[in-house]
């Protein structure tokens, strides 16, 4: 069967009965995401957590930099791949999230691993202070410019920068049909990255897309 003859549900099920299982934590907490808040899809479930559990494996980051909690979901799965004494800063904006965000810590034991800060990232994340080893940017798309300029000359040499949303919807390869400022402001940071001599990069069609950042 070729993937034009499978569903797109179809093929979810049958990739999620084939790579490492959701942890119990996480699924409820993405049951109540669903449930209890706005645009339940932002939260990255399943696939998406289990890749960036793997990637922080394969990185071995000591410091980790997530821009944009949501309901908690990814931070959680960053913190899992975490090396010994390795810790996980995340920035939310939506101080409403809070309470939602850390009974989700609270649950999980990976949650001591993972600092919250409520409010601008652009304001917070300059006060932090030291250097990134890996960064997670899944904030506002508008301000995507704006993460990525700010993070990258404290990003250490090799380290990585995750950015997710990058296609959009598929909105960024036309932009003559999609003037909106969240679509503008991914397809200005794309243009950006592949622009950066100071990285390689690369995009994976996952979900919305992810976009992975090294640098040089």
């Amino acid at each position: 069967m070729t993937l034009e003859y499978a569903s797109a549900e179809r093929l979810d099920r049958y990739i999620d009965s084939h790579i490492d299982p959701e942890p119990e934590n996480l699924r409820r907490l993405n049951r109540r995401a669903q449930i209890q808040l706005l645009y339940g899809r932002m939260c990255s479930g399943h696939l998406q957590g289990r890749l960036l559990t793997m990637l922080t494996r394969m990185i071995a980051p000591r410091r980790v930099l997530e821009i944009g909690a949501y309901a908690g979901y990814s931070a959680l799965c960053l913190a899992e791949g975490l090396p010994d004494g390795g810790e996980v800063h995340t920035v939310e904006i939506d101080d409403e999230l809070e309470d939602f965000i850390r009974r989700g810590f609270a649950e999980s034991p990976y949650g001591r691993l993972v600092t919250l800060h409520i409010g601008d990232a652009m304001t917070i994340v300059p006060q932090l202070g030291g250097e990134w080893d890996l960064v997670f940017i899944d904030g506002n798309k508008r301000s995507y410019v704006d993460y990525y300029r700010m993070v990258l000359p404290r990003l250490a040499k090799g380290g990585y920068i995750l950015a997710d949303n990058t296609l959009w919807d598929g909105k960024v390869a036309d932009l003559e049909a999609n003037r909106d400022a969240q679509t503008r402001g991914v397809a200005e940071f794309n243009d950006l990255v592949a622009a950066d001599p100071a990285v390689e990069r690369v995009i994976l069609p996952l979900r919305d897309g992810l976009t992975i950042i090294r640098k040089k």
